[in-house]
């Protein structure tokens, strides 16, 4: 037990009770799994310092005793209350992030010596048992406690965002998800739209009238009077003109083909 002697020699002029005596081997405890004293009471305060020490005024009350802790890496922090009770204590801690708590009821008279209290080798009995109680009911399972509600929410790490990310008024633009772009034509102005539809013979485009004469794909040439009785006379529908079909194309009336080479 390295280390507890020599912290209970530095508290020795305070230590006046059973319940002090405990307290302080609890702290020696707590101290030895990788945690250093930071002060007392629930709240931090403007005199907390990392300490393997007993911190200032630790046993003001005899009845309630509040330390709080942080692990070396300071990735957990402890509020440790001993209370006293008759001739037992209760142990309870709280793991501030997880928030986490754990009991230990101990009998004071099982493990301390209120007669030789000035004397460290007669102070306290059974400290091996002292040990495995303190370690299995408050420090094993924090730690348990504490990896396990890791491991189910663990921790992401991002890339810090770019200025233009941050940018609250910033519209993202919208691709599509192809490796090139698709030959689009960007927008000449928002009074041309349907400029097309308005004139069908001049070189505008934006219309909204279903082409397909001007689909852009491969096509076999149409016939206009598809879907109609009779065939329309010569030049009803001029050559290039934008129209809408009558009926499916390919269902030509009767009666002889007209020249389709000039359109």
């Amino acid at each position: 037990m390295a280390g507890l002697e020599v912290l209970f020699a530095s508290a020795a002029p305070a230590i006046t009770c059973r319940q002090d005596a405990l307290v302080c081997f609890l702290h020696w405890e707590v101290v030895t799994h990788g945690y250093f004293g930071l002060g007392v009471g629930d709240q931090p305060g403007p005199n907390d310092k990392k300490s393997e020490l007993l911190p200032a005024g630790w046993n003001n009350n005899k009845d309630l005793y509040v330390l709080r802790y942080e692990y070396k890496d300071g990735s957990r922090k402890l509020l440790v209350k001993a209370i006293t009770v008759e001739s037992s204590m209760i142990l309870n801690v709280l793991e501030y992030g997880s928030q986490q708590v754990a009991d230990l009821t101990l009998n004071l008279d099982d493990y301390i010596d209120a007669e030789h209290l000035g004397d460290f080798h007669r102070t306290y009995k059974n400290s091996e048992e002292l040990r495995s109680r303190i370690v299995s009911g408050i420090i094993t399972p924090i730690h348990e406690q504490w990896e396990k509600a890791n491991v189910s929410s663990p921790h992401r790490e991002f890339p810090p965002a770019t200025a233009r990310e941050v940018d609250p008024l910033r519209i993202p633009p919208h691709h599509p998800h192809t490796s090139r772009q698709p030959p689009w034509c960007d927008p000449l102005g928002p009074f041309v739209v349907g400029g097309e539809d308005l004139d069908p013979f001049g070189p505008r485009r934006g219309g909204m009238i279903v082409d397909p004469l001007r689909s852009g794909f491969p096509r076999a040439l149409i016939d206009p009077s598809s879907g109609l009785p009779n065939r329309l006379p010569p030049g009803a529908v001029p050559p290039g003109a934008r129209f809408d079909p009558f009926g499916p194309i390919g269902t030509s009336p009767p009666g002889p083909r007209p020249d389709r080479r000039g359109q």
